[in-house]
């Protein structure tokens, strides 16, 4: 399969894939590679792989990043209820000793978390490590020997090997700088704001009912948006959503009904300081622009 093999599949999904990351994303999955994908919030990175595993038809298996993020909850805990219940049971019928130790640190008794369960399925699944940048540095270290040699070492178990490799995505916002062996893992594409044609595809993609004049002016609309100096830029996900939110108040030019228009940003404009910047006047003069 060529990277525009892949490009046409993940377009059929509704995903509209620039030709450098299309490439990376082919790259990685022939090398059996990493992938990160770094990029403002909002551009679609998460979207990649969910996209990616309907195209592959295989399963999406997710861990959400944050501060203080640690093993257990990323790559294994050990069932202690269920121990205890072992133990208090085998003491009440008089076993002891190694055989119990043994039983209740077997894999029975191993809860499975995402990095874990990623690399013990029966078929490569897509793992997504969203957000690796909200995590601590020293989280990192617990991701290197899984994206270095796709295995876990239990220090009551042993090592756990892959028993088959999963097609791994890892998104960064860029909110502090990773670190130079997690980047040596993983091939690197960066992923911007679309330009105005791929946004607008993508838009139609997504809602094809819409109007032709209607799609032109939303994506004038946000790009222009975009170049305010707002907190929070809106992202692909809120550019949809005013695009819906128009369509279902019946407005076929964003010039006709400002009003309406002013009402709608809601959508796009997530803080009180961006929604009181963008006044209805702002709003009108942009949609004049973008018309």
């Amino acid at each position: 399969m060529s990277y525009t093999d892949l490009q046409s599949d993940l377009a059929a999904q509704g995903y509209i894939a620039a030709d450098d990351l299309a490439v990376a994303l082919h790259l990685a999955l022939d090398l059996g590679r990493p992938l990160l994908l770094e990029g403002a919030a909002g551009v679609g990175k998460t979207d990649v792989a969910r996209m990616l595993a309907q195209t592959k038809g295989t399963q999406l298996i997710r861990l959400q990043c944050y501060e203080g993020l640690d093993a257990a909850q990323a790559i294994y805990e050990w069932n202690y209820q269920r121990q205890l219940l072992t133990i208090r049971a085998s003491a009440e019928a008089g076993e002891t000793g190694q055989s119990v130790e043994d039983r209740i640190f077997s894999r029975d008794f191993l809860l499975e978390r995402p990095l874990l369960a990623a690399i013990s399925q029966p078929e490569p699944p897509v793992l997504l490590i969203d957000e690796i940048d909200r995590a601590d540095e020293e989280f990192e270290a617990y991701l290197l020997e899984v994206l270095s040699d796709f295995q876990v070492s239990i220090p009551e178990l042993g090592t756990i090997e892959a028993t088959c490799r999963p097609i791994v995505i890892l998104t960064s916002n860029g909110t502090r700088d990773l670190s130079d062996a997690l980047r040596r893992r993983c091939l690197y594409s960066y992923v911007p704001f679309p330009d105005r044609n791929t946004e607008l595809a993508i838009l139609q993609s997504r809602c094809p009912t819409i109007d032709q004049e209607l799609a032109q002016q939303v994506i004038g609309f946000v790009q222009k948006l975009r170049e305010e100096e707002l907190e929070k830029v809106p992202g692909i996900a809120e550019m949809l959503d005013f695009a819906a939110a128009l369509m279902g108040l019946g407005v076929g030019d964003l010039t006709d009904r400002p009003s309406v228009l002013h009402a709608t940003l809601s959508t796009l404009l997530k803080t009180q300081s961006d929604q009181a910047q963008i006044t209805a006047d702002v709003a009108a003069r942009i949609a004049g622009k973008a018309a």
